[in-house]
């Protein structure tokens, strides 16, 4: 192909994409470029997607993994597996993967903070959590008004030191991501003060708050709605917020929905992240082939892209030494993909 064909074939936009049946992901049976499963949607992730990669699947063998976060210094990438009660680590330099904590409160979203530390988003205690770097867990917020938590499930860290978490209640809704108990307060997002450690409410106007992340300024908030798994009214949507003096919102609306042309159904967002552009990167699925994966959305609001897998993408992140990789939580593996980006925040 030349290279004004290959330019072509990335940058044409296509009504509805179509997964290719029976790949390959272990590089055992290579993919021919371009990659067929990152879709162009629009021009602008044309410029985004990489010719000569392909989605790679770098561990498997989980029953739903979560909660990816990339761990700079030490060059690694974890994540959570909920049912089985353990974190595990994926080792850039040789692919090793490893156990990395277990028990692990079947914890959901991580991250790291300013200061390399673990934070955890715990279903089973819950809880939000922050392994020190003597080994220690910091219990960081497990009440708000003098009642439990439902159970936080996705996290992330402004530059002011200030802690963002959602809290829909997943892990207390069954046992097998968590323990089985009454939700004692509505949905929400709260934010834990770095100086004060007061948790502090939000927002609460959303039906289950999931996924979480920042506009690349920090003046907005983005959060997937999963709401419909138990909220007939409930929209299959990300909203997203102004920011104010670094700790409360303002002017929520809808910033884009899930629903996709030729598809009778509507799938699920879940973990989202953004990229140095603002392009919001939506983990998405239980819809099927040519749905399932990963939908990214420019800064206003338009699907411009999808990146396709055989299995629902629970969540992502950026990762890699030059944090231009998109690790994603494919079910029951880990898949990644480089492309011409760069994550917009610290994993």
């Amino acid at each position: 192909m030349t290279r004004r064909g290959l330019i072509t074939s990335l940058a044409a936009p296509l009504v509805a994409a179509a997964q290719t049946p029976g790949r390959d992901y272990s590089g055992q049976r290579p993919t021919r470029y371009p990659e067929p499963d990152v879709v162009v949607l629009d021009p602008r992730f044309a410029k985004i997607k990489v010719g000569n990669t392909t989605i790679q699947r770098v561990a498997q063998g989980f029953l739903w993994a979560e909660g990816p976060a990339w761990n700079s210094a030490g060059r690694y990438l974890m994540w959570s597996d909920i049912p089985n009660d353990k974190q595990f680590r994926w080792l850039e330099e040789d692919g090793h993967v490893s156990v990395l904590h277990q028990p692990a409160g079947y914890s959901n979203g991580n991250t790291f903070d300013y200061q390399g530390r673990q934070l955890s988003c715990e279903h089973g205690n819950r809880r939000v959590t922050r392994y020190e770097h003597n080994g220690k867990i910091s219990v960081l917020a497990d009440k708000f008004d003098g009642k439990a938590l439902n159970a936080p499930n996705d996290i992330v860290v402004h530059p002011d030191g200030g802690i963002w978490f959602t809290d829909p209640g997943y892990g207390s809704l069954g046992n097998y991501e968590g323990h089985k108990g009454e939700l004692l307060l509505k949905e929400a997002v709260y934010r834990i003060d770095p100086l004060t450690a007061k948790i502090e409410k939000v927002t609460d106007d959303i039906f289950k708050p999931n996924g979480i992340c920042f506009s690349p300024d920090y003046k907005k908030l983005y959060v997937a709605d999963s709401g419909s798994t138990h909220y007939e009214k409930a929209p299959k949507n990300v909203k997203v917020w102004d920011v104010a003096n670094s700790r409360s919102l303002s002017g929520g609306k809808e910033f884009c929905n899930m629903a996709l042309p030729n598809f009778s159904e509507v799938g699920i967002p879940d973990g989202i992240r953004a990229d140095i552009h603002g392009n919001i990167y939506v983990g998405a699925g239980w819809i099927g082939a040519g749905y399932d994966g990963v939908h990214i959305f420019a800064p206003d609001g338009k699907r411009i892209g999808q990146i396709l897998l055989p299995e629902i993408c629970a969540n992502l992140c950026f990762g890699g030494s030059r944090r231009n990789r998109l690790f994603m939580c494919g079910s029951q593996s880990i898949y990644a993909v480089y492309l011409e980006t760069i994550g917009a925040h610290i994993c």
